[in-house]
């Protein structure tokens, strides 16, 4: 089975460590974050990987290799201009167009199943499936509703619960028909254009761990990440 890691970001919430590491190699523990994500895809068994880079790709390049040593091919595709998160898949087209494939973040620590994201993809009609997780915002503030000059309600430091994209994507070949070839193009923009489609876009609810470790407070998080947690993340524990 084929995936998709995304890997050309400049990660500039991380800087000034990304102005010499890219994002993917930044240390989680012992290992890159890229990584750990490979063990995770190859243990579900995605043995088939490309990895779309740009920023210090080849650091990338010299620290994965062709893969073998983890037991799976990695291809990499290299944009020679910035083409937003989505638009260098149009690169890779030629490999993907057969058959459904995966997407992820180059900066994603889950213990979301993948084998069980990956059937609750094939099953939709969708030509995307996007994994999402329901996240609480704490507001430090008395939260103020208004009405012309009068307030409506007033909530004292409320709570707000949200579901927010973890990074990982199932799609299928049709979403090439809605992606341009060589502009710059974010996951937005193609999430925009196939719900306005008949078909639209799949959610996949996740409860589990998520962190998103291009955020500085979310890197730091991950290097507290206890061995069993570590192991479910990877998928050597249920």
């Amino acid at each position: 089975m084929k995936a998709v890691i995304l890997a050309g970001g400049r990660g500039k919430r991380l800087e000034p460590y990304t102005t010499i590491l890219p994002k993917p190699l930044m240390p989680v523990r012992d290992k890159p974050v890229i990584e750990i994500i490979i063990r995770k895809l190859i243990f579900s068994g995605f043995d088939d990987i490309y990895i779309a880079a740009g920023h210090l790709a080849a650091l990338l390049q010299t620290y994965l290799g062709d893969g073998s040593r983890y037991g799976a091919r990695i291809t990499y595709s290299l944009e020679d201009k910035p083409l937003g998160t989505i638009g260098p898949l149009k690169l890779i087209e030629s490999h993907l167009k057969d058959e459904p494939f995966m997407v992820l973040n180059g900066d994603v620590l889950t213990d979301l199943n993948l084998s069980e994201f990956w059937e609750f993809h094939l099953s939709q009609d969708s030509p995307m499936t996007i994994a999402v997780t329901e996240r609480h915002i704490h507001i430090d503030f008395g939260v103020a509703e208004l009405n012309g000059d009068r307030i409506s309600a007033y909530r004292e430091k409320p709570s707000i619960s949200q579901w927010v994209s973890m990074g990982i994507y199932g799609m299928k070949p049709e979403v090439f028909e809605f992606i341009p070839e060589g502009r710059y193009f974010d996951l937005p923009q193609l999430v925009h254009r196939l719900i306005a489609t008949d078909a639209g876009v799949a959610a996949y609810r996740h409860n589990g761990f998520w962190l998103d470790i291009g955020r500085e407070e979310d890197f730091r998080s991950a290097q507290r990440i206890p061995d069993e947690l570590m192991d479910r993340i990877i998928g050597l524990k249920a």
